[in-house]
């Protein structure tokens, strides 16, 4: 007799159990609903964010120098390494170029400050201050110097990216150079190391609504949904110019690979919302490393692209930039010329790059820009003060897609890209990154499930 389909109840829960999608999707749902009735509980609360976030910082440092180190020495050729991340610069700075143009050209089709009509005199400029600490961004110099570790165990302790692909290419570089014959148990030492840190990964990734509930909750506690009527405009601007880019991106990956950016995003959708819901990008970058690999980019494109691409190809952080000056430009009636404007984006091409961990970085990329130009008043940043934190979820989106998009795409022109895994992945084939994620949900017993059969041969 056939067994009865269990209820719609016990489905729902049932999904609710094994989906960490569904999990993040109704703490998000959540964390709004207590922000906006509770706003004291959603600030309680921030620490769930807060510390998932330590949780994940702490693994990505020990996670990205074993994948490239592992990259290099697989690939057993230094100089296709030195190939990749030659294409995955100039890629990073035609990505860069087009969305700060499309967020310049956005902004003055539409003037989202125009009619504002704001006294400088009149905002508080000790706040931007406030917002960034006193902190500022490094010069080109500085930017170089700060990318060289100082000390092997300081890359990893001050969590530098830059400075631990630095180690992790010189290490890399120099097992080549000694041979597997002479350090033979240490590529197996670092690949057993990294499958260690990406079972970690996993375990922290159960935690991932807790900290999605108490960052929405914060976020919406602490600066309500009145921004949101205020800079509705503004706001609107900066998604629309993002879902722009996102589909020129998508239509560069389909002439370029053939895949789908869509079917990526639907393969991703689990990090895409964690890195909505914590506004961190970091957040995913151990699981989108994995993901990039098991969908048949090749270790050593995934090593090198996926973190350089966290300093140096800030997409959505561009558009929100161009968008932003050209924002307060017009609310305190200052017209710029063209000329003006090729400066704003000469100046933004270089600030954007050296934001990566410095607080409050946008605003002291405004500054400089409002600086460069010298006819826009310093104080006039702040009045992007009400607004800032409700683009972080544009901003991680683009950015993360971005630097997605640049591993596939520098994968493919290196040669490093598997097409036919990643057309079996981006279709809807179950991989081993998802299997190992679900076989401990599935693994538990339903409480509605019959008890397995006895086996006869074993007696048990």
């Amino acid at each position: 007799m056939p067994l009865a389909a269990p209820s719609l109840p016990l489905r729902a829960l049932r999904l609710l159990r094994t989906s960490l999608f569904t999990q993040v999707v109704c703490a998000l749902v959540l964390g709004i609903a207590v922000g906006r009735l509770w706003p004291d509980v959603g600030t309680a609360v921030q620490p769930l964010g807060d510390g998932f976030v330590r949780l994940i910082k702490a693994v990505i440092a020990p996670l990205v120098f074993c994948v490239v180190v592992a990259g290099i020495a697989k690939a057993g050729d230094l100089k296709a390494f030195g190939r990749i991340g030659l294409k995955a610069l100039i890629w990073f700075e035609v990505a860069t170029t087009v969305a700060l143009l499309l967020g310049l050209l956005a902004a003055n089709l539409t003037g989202p400050g125009t009619g504002m009509h704001v006294d400088p005199a009149t905002l508080d400029s000790s706040a931007v201050d406030d917002k960034t600490g006193g902190g500022h961004l490094p010069s080109t110099s500085q930017f170089i110097l700060d990318a060289l570790p100082e000390s092997a165990i300081g890359a990893f302790a001050q969590n530098s990216l830059l400075q631990v692909l630095v180690m992790a290419c010189l290490v890399g570089a120099a097992l080549l150079h000694l041979g597997k014959t002479k350090v033979p148990a240490i590529l197996p030492a670092i690949e057993q190391a990294q499958e260690v840190v990406f079972a970690i990964v996993g375990f922290i990734m159960r935690l991932a609504p807790l900290a999605v509930f108490g960052a929405m909750a914060h976020l919406v506690g602490q600066y309500g949904l009145g921004a949101l009527t205020t800079y509705g405009k503004l706001i609107a601007l900066c998604y629309g110019v993002a879902l722009l880019f996102l589909a020129v991106l998508g239509v560069a990956l389909k002439a370029i690979t053939g895949l789908s950016l869509w079917k990526f995003v639907k393969y991703t959708r689990e990090e895409m919302l964690l890195a909505l819901g914590t506004a961190s990008s970091e957040t995913v970058l151990p699981r989108m490393m994995q993901k990039l690999r098991a969908a048949g980019c090749r270790d050593d494109a995934v090593g090198l692209v996926l973190p350089t691409g966290y300093s140096f190809n800030l997409d959505g952080a561009s558009i929100y930039l161009s968008i932003g000056t050209l924002f307060i430009s017009q609310a305190v009636g200052v017209d710029l010329s063209l000329g003006q404007q090729i400066t704003v984006v000469l100046v933004l091409m270089l600030t954007s790059k050296g934001m990566a961990g410095v607080p409050g970085s946008a605003f002291l990329a405004l500054s400089a820009t409002a600086s460069a130009l010298g006819v826009i008043p310093a104080a006039a940043v702040a009045l992007l003060l009400g607004v800032d934190r409700i683009m972080d979820s544009m901003r991680v989106a683009t950015n993360l897609l971005g630097n997605c998009v640049a591993v596939f795409a520098v994968s493919r022109w290196e040669g490093a890209l598997d097409m036919a895994k990643a057309k079996r992945v981006l279709d809807g084939e179950r991989t081993a990154v998802e299997e190992e994620a679900a076989a401990p949900a599935e693994a538990a017993p339903d409480a509605e499930a019959a008890p397995p059969a006895r086996s006869p041969a074993s007696g048990r």
